[in-house]
């Protein structure tokens, strides 16, 4: 194959690397034939842990990178202090034409700014969401913020309700997918101050399929594809999501070991539990992209493992071959046309 689509992959970043991360990396390859990942990291590591594999050489390729981009240390300092580290490196790819997209389980904070400084925003864009896949009782939506910006503005959520109905649309084949505000209730004069003047602008706007506030209460049952938030409310929803399902399975495998009986009536619906969990676990869906940057950058779980480290790199694939970044600046440049 003449053109591959190139990944940058962290495999220094998250708690489980370089060991899962390079896992991840070639499960990928081996699954798509027209992905080719760049390892980008120490190399001795990397290439100790991809000595364990089977792979493809054309499209596995070891790029050094002497240092390694902690959690704890401040974003910005540690972005412009350490430009030999993995996650720099690889993100330099990515704004340099050399990979299509970059994916790292690494710090947040330093992917969230590395993103914006490095690979840059596509132009109309006002601040880059971050977009994770929650599950529900109808599939999946989109969270959109749930981490990028504190302090959001109407017009950025209106942004971020735009470029959520395209990837719901073209990655997802959601048709017409309907957005929903996060709100405290369901009449339009609920809400904080920027959920009220939000509210209109989403209401009035024709390009999405705006279906009025949601509830937290809402979310699991899928009632919007799309869901809007400035990040301090998406983070402690998809926080929540996480903390519940963790408790309510645990508390769920207690029951079924108190006894004789519900050890049998566990063995019994074992498997019919098993399919279920599986439509809730939120590894399938791959990481949480970083919307509006001029190459797409995709953040997943600190504590990832291979399963969802080859999920976020199939997922580049979807968005390069979609043209998202293409469509979402079609997108905001007609508005800002039509503004003029």
């Amino acid at each position: 194959m003449s053109e591959f689509i190139k990944v940058a992959v962290d495999a220094m970043g998250g708690d489980n690397a370089p060991v899962e991360i390079v896992k991840g990396a070639i499960e990928a390859t081996q699954e798509n034939e027209k992905v080719k990942v760049y390892l980008v990291g120490q190399e001795d590591a990397v290439k100790a842990e991809l000595a364990k594999y089977k792979y493809d050489a054309e499209r596995v390729e070891v790029v050094h990178a002497s240092e390694i981009i902690e959690t704890a240390e401040p974003p910005v300092l540690a972005i412009r202090k350490k430009k030999d580290s993995s996650l720099v490196k690889a993100l330099t790819m990515v704004k340099d034409g050399e990979c299509d997209a970059f994916v790292s389980a690494g710090s947040t904070g330093a992917t969230l700014v590395g993103g914006q400084l490095i690979v840059g925003r596509l132009k109309g864009v006002e601040r880059p969401p971050l977009a994770p896949m929650i599950p529900t009782m109808t599939g999946a939506s989109l969270l959109i913020d749930c981490g990028a910006n504190v302090d959001a503005r109407p017009s950025m959520l209106v942004q971020f309700a735009k470029m959520g109905s395209i990837y719901m649309e073209n990655i997802c084949g959601v048709k017409n997918p309907k957005v929903g505000i996060v709100n405290i209730g369901a009449e339009e004069e609920k809400g904080n101050a920027l959920v009220k003047e939000t509210f209109p602008l989403l209401k009035n706007c024709p390009d999405i399929n705006f279906i009025g506030s949601v509830e937290a209460r809402d979310i699991p049952s899928g009632m919007a594809d799309v869901i809007v938030c400035e990040a301090f409310v998406g983070n402690v929803v998809l926080k929540m999501y996480e903390g519940t399902g963790a408790a309510l399975l645990k508390k769920v495998k207690q029951s079924m070991m108190t006894n004789l009986r519900s050890k049998i009536g566990a063995l019994l619906v074992k498997p019919a539990l098993k399919e279920t969990l599986k439509e809730f676990d939120l590894e399938q869906y791959g990481g949480a992209p970083l919307l509006g940057l001029k190459g797409l950058v995709v953040k997943t779980h600190g504590s990832s493992k291979h399963g969802e480290i080859k999920n976020s790199v199939l997922q580049c694939v979807t968005f390069k071959e979609q043209k998202i970044n293409e469509k979402i600046k079609e997108k905001l440049s007609a508005v800002d046309e039509a503004d003029l």
